[in-house]
C-alpha cells in the first residue's frame, strides 16, 4: 500500500442546488478531510467543475472516487494528479507597511511576479498567484512584516493533455 499524497480530485457535476453539499457531505461521513475547495460554472452553465484537494493513499482515492460516482449530481470524477496536469492558486495577501517596509513588500511581490492591488496609508495587498510552494514562499518571504490577513482560492487544476473532464 503506498503513503498518503496530496490529492487532486475533478469533478463535473449538474449545477443543482444541494450538490456540492452532497460532495462535503460525503467526505464528512466517512471522515475524509477536504483540504481545499473550488466550485465554479463551466461554459456550459448546467454543469458546474469542483476541484479539491485531500491527503489520502491509493485506497482510500478508489474508495472516494467510486463514493463521488454514485452521488446523483456527479456526472465525471477525475484525480488529475495519476498525470501530467497544471495546478494553480490565488492569494491575497494584506500586510502592514511603512516607511522601508513599503519597498520591501514591493520588491518581494515583483519578485515573485505578483501585483499589489490595495494601497492604504499603512498596507498593501498584493496579489500572487501560482502553485501552493510558490505561495507559501511568498508568505515566508514576508516573514519579517506584520501579516494582517491571508485569502487563498484553493487549487484549480487541469490535466496537461487533449484529455478533458467533459460530457
Amino acid at each position: 500500500m503506498s503513503s498518503e499524497q496530496k490529492r487532486i480530485i475533478s469533478v463535473l457535476m449538474e449545477n443543482t442546488p444541494g450538490g456540492l453539499s452532497r460532495v462535503v457531505g460525503l467526505f464528512a461521513q466517512r471522515g475524509y478531510n477536504i483540504d481545499t475547495l473550488n466550485v465554479a460554472p463551466t461554459n456550459d452553465t448546467s454543469l458546474s467543475r469542483l476541484t479539491l484537494t485531500t491527503r489520502c493513499d491509493d485506497l482510500v482515492i478508489e474508495q472516494i472516487t467510486k463514493q463521488l460516482n454514485k452521488l446523483i449530481d456527479v456526472v465525471k470524477v477525475q484525480d488529475i494528479t495519476e498525470g501530467v496536469h497544471i495546478e494553480r492558486e490565488l492569494m491575497m495577501i494584506k500586510v502592514r507597511t511603512k516607511g522601508d517596509e513599503r519597498a520591501e513588500v514591493k520588491r518581494c511581490a515583483d519578485i515573485f511576479r505578483g501585483q499589489i492591488i490595495d494601497v492604504g496609508p499603512s498596507y498593501y495587498t498584493v496579489l500572487v498567484e501560482g502553485d501552493a510552494a510558490k505561495l507559501d514562499a511568498f508568505i515566508e518571504a514576508l516573514a519579517d512584516m506584520r501579516v494582517l490577513e491571508v485569502v487563498r482560492s484553493g487549487i484549480c487544476g487541469i490535466a496537461r493533455s487533449d484529455k478533458a473532464l467533459t460530457l
